[in-house]
């Protein structure tokens, strides 16, 4: 089951649960739109995987199974280029 991480790890910002902002690699790394697109160039810094749209866990389901409250952060966020 996705964690659902609560931010970018390269800049930071929130990322809840039923964010359409949030985008994922293939080992759930967790980035805004915004970082994927512009700083990492499409590119996980961490695999070199793609981005694809995280999925949006229905709210129904997330008191059961909610989402992490661990954030992960890059030391020093995401350099121009990585």
């Amino acid at each position: 089951m996705l964690e659902l991480r609560p931010n970018c790890e390269c800049c930071d910002r929130d990322l809840p649960p039923e964010s359409t902002e949030a985008v994922i690699c293939t080992f759930e790394c967790t980035f805004c739109r915004s970082c994927a697109s512009g700083v990492l160039n499409n590119q996980c810094p961490n695999c070199g995987g793609n981005f694809v749209p995280r999925p949006i866990r229905p709210a129904a389901h997330l008191e059961k199974f909610p989402a992490s409250t661990r954030r992960v952060l890059k030391a020093g966020g995401c350099a121009e280029g990585t």
